[in-house]
């Protein structure tokens, strides 16, 4: 059966996605004039001083924003994912951090979004296996 709070999260989640979309094009417009242009923008991103009581959880969050690249017109990398969720995070009142890490050997890097030193978009073991070179 379908109840008012059901629905009301679907129409948060959708709402959500849909700016989840827009901030992956976004992202990738950033990409497109470097690596510096995106580390200044997320660099640039505030808090929202409060959350409120409606506040969508990380959880939801991190949803739309694998829900978005589900119906994204390419593949969405692991640092723009996490540009566009530390973005959505901290619109939301979530003090979230962007992390890039790497591994010497063989080598590989990777970045993903913690939220009081918690992966929430990822999976923790990339904690013990990277190390990081940068938090945002």
């Amino acid at each position: 059966m379908l109840t008012w709070g059901t629905l009301r999260r679907s129409s948060r989640l959708a709402l959500l996605t849909g700016h989840a979309l827009i901030a992956l094009v976004v992202a990738d417009l950033a990409l497109l004039a470097g690596f510096a242009r995106v580390y200044e923008c997320v660099c640039a991103i505030r808090v929202k001083n409060s959350r409120q009581t409606d506040t969508p959880t990380t959880e939801d969050i991190v949803w739309a924003v694998d829900e978005a690249c589900v119906w994204y017109v390419k593949r969405a990398a692991c640092l723009q994912r996490s540009v566009v969720a530390t973005w959505l995070l901290r619109r939301h009142g979530w003090h979230a951090e962007l992390v890039i890490g790497y591994r010497p050997i063989p080598f590989e890097s990777h970045a993903w979004v913690e939220v009081g030193g918690r992966v929430v978009n990822d999976r923790p073991q990339y904690q013990r296996v990277f190390r990081v070179l940068e938090r945002l």
